[in-house]
């Protein structure tokens, strides 16, 4: 079995949604046991991780940056960071804002940084912008809520929430994108600890 660990910080709720549908994606490949973890319990059993394939974290964009709460859990991980004890496993990272920007990629871009100084290896989306309805590209409007990957990242999943309350956002295009991302990381993982043969 690989095992996927999801760590995610959500103060309102709209995080906890796309952490609940990246471990769904996950754990609909064979073969793939998932962990969900919040930031706060992840500190609390940070040595679980260590028997994880796979770390894929996921937070709220705050003030364009990645929240007090999972800085908390980066920061508990020196103690990982000076054995090297997750190199080489696979890192994923997802995130919400209440825009369509928020300055997510910031965020995001904090993330993979994070996986790269445990030196361990990032998995992007592999999703096109707007993926189930490209011609919503053509339109002024842009893609609607309905729409795959319609930030557009390739990083990882980005959602927008704006000022909606869960369960009604993030949109059902954002959590189809986090719940697709989850299968990419399991499967990635999955050929990773096989091999591609």
């Amino acid at each position: 079995m690989a095992t996927v660990a999801i760590v995610y910080h959500s103060q309102y709720g709209h995080t906890e949604l796309q952490a609940k549908a990246v471990a769904r994606g996950a754990a609909a490949v064979d073969g793939v046991d998932v962990r969900l973890y919040t930031a706060e319990e992840a500190v609390e059993r940070i040595d679980e991780l260590d028997a994880a394939d796979a770390i894929v974290l996921g937070t709220a964009t705050y003030m364009g940056n990645i929240s007090a709460g999972m800085k908390r859990f980066m920061e508990a991980s020196v103690s990982k960071w000076f054995a090297a004890t997750w190199r080489n496993k696979i890192a994923g990272a997802f995130t919400n804002s209440s825009s369509f920007s928020g300055d997510k990629l910031n965020t995001l871009q904090g993330l993979v940084v994070f996986a790269m100084q445990h030196g361990m290896i990032y998995v992007g989306t592999g999703m096109f912008p707007a993926e189930s309805d490209p011609d919503s590209m053509n339109a002024v409007g842009g893609p609607g809520p309905e729409v795959t990957n319609r930030v557009g990242s390739f990083i990882g999943p980005m959602a927008a929430s704006f000022q909606v309350d869960p369960p009604e956002a993030p949109g059902p295009g954002d959590i189809a994108t986090a719940e697709r991302y989850g299968r990419r990381v399991a499967e990635v993982t999955v050929q990773f600890l096989r091999g591609r043969g």
